[in-house]
């Protein structure tokens, strides 16, 4: 079993940068990959990134590339996602999940789920 909990989300202006946080308890964390995804109101949740178990492998979903960031350290439990050049549409809840995904951007196949962190650009 794995919990997770993200932090380091608020309002920024267009341009500006965050970076999320998500500390996973549990001792398997290295076990899963870990992926953020985001939801804005009235919208369906969207994949954002996910990174492999190793930390070797990072995959993006084209409009965050060159702009986001995921890393994590696994003797922190930790995944990170650093944002910058922040955009309005950006906005939404953002969480973080874990799981073994088969289809990264299928949010059924993880198994682990944060309770999210409000991100909003300002234009």
């Amino acid at each position: 079993q794995v919990q997770l909990v993200e932090s380091g989300g608020g309002l920024v202006q267009t341009g500006g940068s965050l970076r999320l946080s998500c500390a996973a308890s549990g001792r398997a964390f290295s076990n899963y990959d870990m992926g953020w995804f985001r939801q804005a109101p009235g919208k369906e949740r969207e994949w954002v990134a996910t990174i492999r178990r190793s930390g070797g492998i990072t995959l993006y979903t084209d409009s965050v590339k060159g702009r986001f960031t995921i890393s994590r350290d696994n003797a922190k439990n930790t995944v990170y996602l650093q944002m910058n050049s922040l955009k309005p549409e950006d906005t939404g809840v953002y969480y973080c999940a874990g799981g073994r995904p088969v289809g990264v951007r299928v949010p059924s196949e993880y198994d682990y789920w944060g309770q999210g962190t409000q991100v909003s650009v300002s234009s």
